[in-house]
């Protein structure tokens, strides 16, 4: 085998522009594609300088069920700030906790996918 990356992981959304606000907006993902397809609308988003990418996947775009993604695992620096500030704005976090591989938290997008952060443990 010869993989080297995941591309993009699915993210299923009802709204598009909701989800771009909340993974643009309060994450600070770049968007990194914004086409208008025969099918629908190509949407995705990363944070800076990542490999792998997050398709915002609406209504239409294959038969993905909305919220339906989960445990998606997202580094930090700092989860205690990030927590802090997604509950700013609003969003349910449970966490954070100690675990052998670091602090984690997790809370979901809109839609309800399933997202954690972690501050990785130093080795």
């Amino acid at each position: 085998m010869n993989i080297t990356h995941a591309s993009f992981v699915t993210l299923p959304v009802s709204d598009q522009d909701r989800a771009l606000r909340f993974y643009r907006d309060l994450l600070g993902f770049e968007v990194t594609a914004d086409l208008d397809l025969p099918q629908g609308r190509w949407l995705q988003v990363a944070p800076k300088g990542a490999q792998t990418v997050f398709t915002l996947s609406g209504p239409g775009m294959g038969g993905f069920e909305a919220g339906s993604a989960q445990g998606i695992m997202l580094v930090t620096t700092d989860v205690d700030a990030d927590c802090a500030r997604l509950a700013e704005a609003g969003v349910a976090v449970e966490g954070p906790g100690e675990f052998p591989w670091g602090r984690m938290a997790s809370f979901a997008d809109p839609d309800g996918n399933g997202l954690m952060l972690l501050t990785e443990a130093h080795q």
